[in-house]
């Protein structure tokens, strides 16, 4: 069943909403199968050449939501440890598989909240390299962050290093605390700019075309 989700256009004072269509992937035996074969977006925007992020989780937000992506649909997924909130949009990039077989996380920067199912465009800047350990088992875990593309007050960050330390430092304690609080150890292992961060998306393109299963 087709699923319709909204693209936010902040351009205007009174942001706008452009409706498209999102369908959950399809099975395609073991053939490399494009985005667009499976009907989900292709992760990158022709015109702009920005990622397009689809924003599961808002700024702000106790609750950590996710995407059922058998059904299409947005689904709670857990209630944030007291005292934590979201510090900025946070969604996935579809047409990507992570290692954990999720979508491509991302972290969004941006002047004001959106909501779950909405569509932005993103202008990649780095990433966290990461690794996550629970019960005894350590996968990657990256965290990338971008800048919306229509965004004002990060209309000149380009790179990890045009942030502020301590703002990143910030995003770097929500993530290790938010996972402590899940039970888990969230370990950057380094901060890497936007060329780095654009192969991760590539490689999670790349799983995503030959569906491959994570590792054990």
């Amino acid at each position: 069943m087709d699923r319709v989700l909204q693209r936010c256009d902040s351009r205007s004072e009174e942001a706008s909403h452009e409706w498209i269509v999102w369908k959950p992937g399809r099975t395609k035996s073991a053939k490399e199968r494009p985005a667009e074969d499976a009907g989900i977006l292709p992760p990158w925007d022709p015109k702009s050449g920005d990622l397009r992020v689809l924003v599961d989780t808002p700024r702000g937000s106790v609750v950590k939501f996710k995407l059922d992506l058998e059904n299409g649909v947005y689904k709670v997924a857990h209630i944030l440890a007291s005292g934590l909130v979201f510090p900025f949009d946070f969604g996935s990039i579809p047409g990507t598989l992570a290692d954990d077989g999720d979508p491509v996380d991302l972290l969004v920067l941006a002047e004001a909240a959106t909501f779950p199912g909405c569509l932005v465009t993103v202008r990649l800047i780095g990433a966290f390299e990461a690794k996550q350990t629970q019960e005894g088992r350590t996968d990657r875990n990256d965290r990338l962050l971008g800048v919306a593309s229509e965004s004002r007050a990060y209309a000149n960050v380009r790179a990890l290093r045009d942030l502020p330390r301590k703002l990143l430092d910030e995003i770097e304690g929500f993530f290790v605390t938010y996972n402590e609080a899940r039970g888990r150890r969230f370990r950057v292992t380094r901060r890497v700019g936007a060329a780095a961060a654009r192969r991760l998306v590539k490689e999670g393109e790349r799983r995503f075309r030959f569906r491959e299963t994570p590792k054990k």
